[in-house]
């Protein structure tokens, strides 16, 4: 393999001096042999292309995915486990760390090691990885741990955008010369754009928090029964929430990020994969609507926005706008942006529980270190019938006390409105 970076990728990778790194934890309780884990961690990197990959700029300073047979085994880094939350500063140090070394390949481990208890987190940067690639790994990684005898089957990488378009799709010159005068308008927009803001020198910071079984039930019963779902009750929730904390500030608008895989068949659920097409919903602003009614009318709108992607259209065009890359991220890392918050609900974590020599007894939603002057991200997820949030952000932009009183109203409001609907 020897491919370009598409533009997907290409703005999740940033550049060689800017880490960009997703971390998914599991707390596991039982025996985990050290044999065992680097068994996995090798069965993984045979299967997936990306694991045996660097990357490396051409002549033109352009990078690639390059296949290099002489990486080395996924590192393994093991620290004693003193506190229930040493996984939360192990992440944080991880969203700091290069994947630099001219041998090491595209993924990590971390084994957070106590008597009893232990975390394993599972380290990539997220230009090759996304939530369901997340949770494929870590599948994988469990399963290898309690039978290292189990095969995976390796899949073959692919070498160009036109691989993943399906037969019928033709791109006309028409669209092509659209697409082209787009791309100069953007390098014109992005060339006159002020970017007087600097890059946030704060540090990164995560909230993480469960509902109980119970809430979790009761809140997604609530939303069944008035037609909505939940991950429209959380968009909503949560956009109210930044406007009572920040007031004036608030923008009243969610980034949803929508997995590429319902568009692409070529993509299967097993395949690490980063690119994910987004659609930007704003709180209806129409007074008199309950909180149910806007859950409604933003569902609606979700739906709409999903039915109306071209994405392999998307994934076509896109690649005409590399030259703004550099750009696009000076954007991404000077302005506050136009949304409140990236929301992306990753539903029932299809992960088993229970193993022959250990049991798992939570996942945590993946956390990710961005770069961006507005780094404000909130990844749900549910596992053992539990709802887990994990909301990312950087104290220069959103202090952390902020980010904890927007959590503390959300789930305020999700509970009285529950209470509400059964009232």
């Amino acid at each position: 393999m020897r491919r370009r970076l598409i533009i997907g990728e290409r703005i999740m990778y940033v550049n060689a001096e800017t880490p960009l790194n997703c971390v998914f934890g599991v707390k596991i309780k039982g025996t985990i042999r050290l044999e065992n884990l680097r068994i996995a961690l090798a069965k993984i990197q045979q299967k997936h292309p990306l694991l045996r990959a660097r990357i490396k700029d051409d002549d033109a300073g352009v990078p690639h995915f390059v296949s290099d047979n002489n990486l080395s085994a996924i590192p393994l880094r093991i620290v004693e486990r003193l506190r229930e939350k040493d996984w939360q500063e192990q992440s944080k140090l991880e969203w700091k760390t290069l994947f630099d070394g001219e041998s090491l390949p595209l993924a990590r481990l971390v084994w957070i090691k106590g008597p009893e208890h232990s975390e394993l987190l599972l380290v990539c940067p997220h230009c090759i990885c996304d939530g369901t690639g997340f949770v494929a790994l870590m599948s994988e990684l469990l399963l290898l741990l309690d039978h290292p005898e189990q095969e995976l089957v390796p899949y073959p990488s692919f070498n160009s955008i036109e691989e993943l378009l399906s037969p019928s799709f033709t791109s006309s010159t028409g669209k092509v010369l659209k697409t082209k005068v787009f791309a100069v308008l953007a390098r014109l927009f992005f060339l006159f754009k002020s970017s007087k803001n600097k890059h946030p020198k704060g540090e990164g910071y995560l909230l993480n928090w469960k509902l109980t079984e119970l809430e979790t039930s009761t809140l997604a019963a609530a939303c069944k029964d008035a037609g909505v779902t939940v991950h429209a009750a959380l968009c909503i929730a949560f956009m109210e929430a930044f406007q009572v904390v920040r007031g004036a500030k608030a923008q009243g608008k969610v980034i949803c990020p929508v997995d590429v895989r319902h568009f692409v068949e070529e993509i299967k659920k097993d395949t690490l994969f980063a690119f994910a097409p987004i659609a930007e919903l704003s709180l209806p602003k129409e007074k008199g609507k309950d909180f149910w009614a806007k859950a409604t009318e933003l569902k609606t709108e979700l739906k709409k926005k999903i039915a109306a992607m071209k994405v392999h259209e998307l994934l076509v065009m896109s690649e005409y706008f590399h030259g703004s890359v550099n750009k696009m991220l000076k954007h991404l890392k000077t302005t506050d942006g136009g949304h409140d918050i990236t929301l992306s609900n990753m539903g029932r974590l299809s992960i088993p529980e229970d193993y022959d020599s250990f049991e798992v007894e939570t996942l945590y939603s993946p956390n990710v270190g961005f770069p961006w002057r507005n780094a404000n991200t909130l990844v749900v997820s549910t596992f053992k019938k539990r709802m887990d949030f994990t909301f990312l952000s950087n104290d220069s932009f959103l202090p952390e006390e902020e980010a904890k009183a927007i959590k503390d109203q959300a789930m305020e409001l999700l509970r009285t409105q529950v209470m509400v609907s059964y009232a």
